[in-house]
């Protein structure tokens, strides 16, 4: 039962890019393809740079989850990414085990998986569903069912434990796989380096678990409702990210991400806190390629508005 319902959460760091970039509404083939069209810019997903007469900080915005095929990894991208001494990303994924589908999860997966469970453990009495309308509840139980999940043990946990497993489900169905996301391409060419990350994959499991119930379940909610279109609205932000459109990504963000509290606690407040980091590494020498996800770079509150508050202007590379 651990294998069939945990092993997704292990493949990766909890937050994608549509869990901090809210849902698009429901996109068809045809307006990806054009969405695909419009963001014919500059190739490349956007780089930033913020220096000083001796530190050097890149900032790269990636995506947790992409289709098969995107050829992402720019020149510039290289060069940046060589020339750093140090590597920073949201957490260390290298230290994440993958998980292979069709094979036993590795003991390091399962005790991901178990820390996970006990931190959503349903406390209110009931169960999950018993907080759901009746209406939700069809809806929810109906998307459970088809992607293969077992309802009643999901029962026992809070909302945001089934939501993670939907929505990472959902999109690997859909041809959006983890194993082809940046971290897992990055991985490969920075040994050697010295590498830091921001949160601890705990922290980032404890964001979700702090959001009122009420934020858990909108967020379940609109992943049930749209998630027979959430990848092709995940391909679109993908479109707007590979062209280096960061307004255009960031409108998307801003329009979606109407939930005081999820905008707070997954998006500003860490990106205030990330900003802060880069503000004390300003004052050691050398050149950091930091890697987070794209959602955290883009709009109102984004880590290069919360660095010019403190003096730092964060530059486009080649752009």
């Amino acid at each position: 039962m651990m294998k069939q319902l945990f092993a997704p959460l292990a493949a990766l760091a909890a937050l994608s890019l549509a869990a901090c970039a809210g849902y698009p509404d429901a996109v068809t083939t045809q307006e990806h393809e054009a969405a695909a069209e419009e963001a014919s810019g500059p190739s490349g997903p956007a780089l930033w740079r913020v220096a000083d007469e001796d530190t050097t900080v890149y900032l790269f915005g990636t995506v947790h989850f992409l289709p098969e095929g995107i050829d992402w990894f720019t020149p510039q991208i290289e060069q940046a990414l060589v020339s750093a001494g140090q590597f920073v990303s949201e957490v260390d994924t290298s230290a994440i085990p993958e998980v292979v589908p069709g094979e036993a999860p590795p003991p390091e997966a399962l005790a991901i998986a178990q820390m996970q469970m006990q931190l959503a453990q349903l406390t209110t009495g009931g169960t999950l569903r018993d907080l759901m309308s009746e209406e939700d509840r069809a809806e929810y139980e109906a998307v459970v069912e088809a992607i293969g999940l077992p309802l009643e043990p999901l029962d026992q946990f809070e909302p945001w434990f089934a939501y993670m497993n939907i929505l990472q489900i959902g999109l690997v169905q859909q041809g959006l796989d983890p194993s082809l996301g940046v971290e897992r391409t990055l991985d490969a060419y920075i040994e050697g380096k010295d590498r830091a990350a921001f949160e601890t994959l705990e922290q980032q499991f404890l964001f979700l678990d702090s959001l009122p119930v009420e934020s858990q379940l909108d967020l379940l909610d609109e992943t049930v409702e749209n998630l027979p279109e959430l990848g092709n609205g995940l391909r679109t932000m993908v479109d707007r990210w590979m062209a280096g459109d960061a307004e255009g990504l960031a409108a998307i963000i801003n329009e979606e991400m109407t939930d005081p509290a999820v905008v707070e606690t997954l998006l500003t407040s860490r990106n205030a806190n990330w900003a802060e980091w880069i503000d004390n590494r300003m004052d050691q020498p050398g050149t950091v390629f930091i890697a987070v996800g794209a959602g955290h770079l883009a709009g109102d509150g984004s880590v290069q508005a919360y660095l010019a508050e403190r003096g730092f202007a964060a530059e486009r590379v080649g752009h």
